[in-house]
């Protein structure tokens, strides 16, 4: 891929409002984003512990409030990029949350892989898991609902 393909790359991005743009072909893989801060989170180390299993990083669908320290009534947890949802850490480890368990912003709630790479997603809000929307192993799309709050 040259730079010619990369800004035609980036003009289809515009021409239909895309904020992100992955692509992977024989060996080369391309990630674009656009006004977003990145998402960077290495894979659990060898004895990792993780901490209250807390939600992914929620999706800009809407313009923020303030970090709102009441529970938000059916608010969602979306995931922040394209990839391969997992409640745990391994598939021998239990899911980081489960219906019930109370979260706040910092609370890691899955993993996403995407291109190899694990990336911890927190829940970004305070709130108690009321619905798990994704099963384990299956692939999620940006901004698609993982986790129903209440």
């Amino acid at each position: 891929m040259d730079l010619k393909d990369i800004k035609e790359l980036i003009a289809l991005m515009r021409r239909n409002d895309l904020s992100e743009f992955e692509m992977e072909k024989e060996g080369f893989r391309i990630k674009l984003k656009k006004g977003v801060e990145p998402v960077i989170c290495p894979a659990p180390a060898a004895g990792y512990q993780p901490q209250a299993a807390g939600p992914a990083l929620a999706a800009p669908t809407a313009p923020a409030a303030p970090a709102a320290e009441s529970k938000p009534q059916g608010a969602e947890i979306t995931s922040p990029m394209v990839g391969t949802f997992y409640a745990g850490a391994s598939p021998e480890s239990p899911p980081y949350v489960e219906v019930g368990a109370e979260v706040s912003e910092e609370t890691v709630v899955c993993i996403i892989e995407a291109m190899k790479v694990m990336n911890e997603i927190k829940a970004e809000t305070r709130g108690v898991i009321a619905e798990v929307l994704i099963e384990n192993g299956k692939p999620v799309q940006y901004g698609q609902p993982l986790f129903r709050l209440k």
